[in-house]
């Protein structure tokens, strides 16, 4: 279960101030799969970091009974001079999985090839977020966090990656923020829309997503329709 009470996050800069998320107050079961839905700038990826504890809120706290991975496809904590077998192995020693069982299922499902064996920072965003969406599939966690990371790679890869990540959510919870309003219908069972700093949840998807195609239509500076 992940509790989050009172959430809000404030950024300032160039003497402006923003507020993303303004008042946040949600439970989440376990094995509930959350939609994060919202334009471009409406805080999805600000709130998956703070779910994940690589961000602190401005006010409040988010609390878990479980495990919660980063946020699927971010890079940033990968070492640049390791490769991408180096850096797996790093990461099973620090979550104390099997460490062949993980690059072996990281290998096979990343399809890297030799770049598996070359220095992060040789690889391509791409390249990154396969990775990183291989290595986060490989460990058990109770809430998986994911952006967009589906969307990489060609068909047979999108497909797979569909079909690992279903198959996670038969055991877990996640958040999923996508802009594929049918990859949203397939992965999630609620959602949460954000907008103008507002975070509203909706324990029905589908008017999540009507909420979020309505907004998407309005222009927020002039309230017209785009």
């Amino acid at each position: 279960m992940i509790e989050i009470r009172n959430l809000r996050k404030v950024f300032h800069l160039n003497g402006l101030r923003k507020v993303v998320i303004d008042d946040l107050n949600l439970t989440v079961p376990d094995q509930v799969s959350v939609a994060l839905l919202g334009r471009n700038g409406a805080g999805k990826s600000t709130l998956l970091q703070i779910l994940a504890g690589t961000m602190d809120p401005t006010s409040g706290y988010v609390r878990s009974t479980g495990t919660i991975s980063w946020p699927v496809g971010f890079a940033g904590s990968f070492h640049p001079d390791l490769s991408g077998a180096q850096n797996t192995r790093f990461i099973a020693r620090v979550y104390g999985v099997d460490t062949d069982a993980l690059l072996a299922f990281v290998a096979d499902f990343a399809q890297l090839g030799a770049s598996f064996q070359m220095p992060f920072r040789s690889y391509s965003s791409g390249m990154k977020s396969r990775l990183s969406f291989g290595i986060s599939m490989g460990i058990p966690f109770d809430t998986y966090l994911v952006d967009e990371v589906t969307s990489v790679g060609d068909a047979a890869f999108k497909k797979s990656s569909s079909e690992i990540f279903l198959a996670r959510m038969r055991t877990a919870g996640a958040f999923v923020v996508s802009h594929s309003m049918q990859q949203v219908r397939e992965l999630c069972d609620v959602g949460i829309v954000l907008d103008q700093g507002k975070a509203i949840f909706y324990d029905d998807l589908e008017e999540a997503i009507a909420r979020h195609l309505h907004n998407m239509a309005v222009d927020p500076r002039a309230g017209q329709r785009a």
